[in-house]
């Protein structure tokens, strides 16, 4: 599988507006910025964001909808989730997390901002080469 052809979506530009908050190389491609924003964002093998937290005064969150590759999604103080094509990760507004891809997968999700009132992202400290390097067990989304 090539970045190229990973799914129906293009990969879209170097995400760069948004590097210092990733481990490697991720892209974004806006599918949408009307009503709800949606982003095609696609990472390179064993690239990742940050921990960060979406918060809102009112409902918010972030829904992902994996399309490609392999991946993972973590909460803070619960175990890693391996994520697949097909699998959605609804993300409640004020909770700590992070996802990006499997060490040896190009991995593409949609990542759907929930409207809310108030909404914006905190963007915190990477995770560590050391925890990344360590995932081991999953949970259940």
């Amino acid at each position: 599988m090539t970045p190229q052809n990973m799914s129906v979506f293009p990969i879209g530009e170097a995400n760069d507006l948004y590097a210092k908050y990733f481990t490697g190389q991720s892209y974004l491609n806006m599918l949408s910025t009307n009503q709800t924003a949606i982003g095609n964002v696609t990472f390179e093998p064993a690239c990742r964001n940050n921990w960060h937290i979406h918060h809102a005064n009112n409902a918010g969150g972030q829904i992902l909808i994996v399309t490609a590759g392999e991946g993972w999604y973590q909460e803070w103080n619960h175990k890693p989730v391996k994520l697949n094509p097909g699998d959605v990760v609804n993300i409640p507004a004020g909770v700590k997390h992070w996802h990006g891809a499997a060490a040896d997968s190009w991995f593409q999700h949609l990542a759907i901002e929930v409207p809310g009132d108030g909404c914006k992202t905190e963007w915190l400290e990477p995770v560590s080469d050391e925890e990344y390097n360590n995932i081991e067990g999953t949970e259940e989304i």
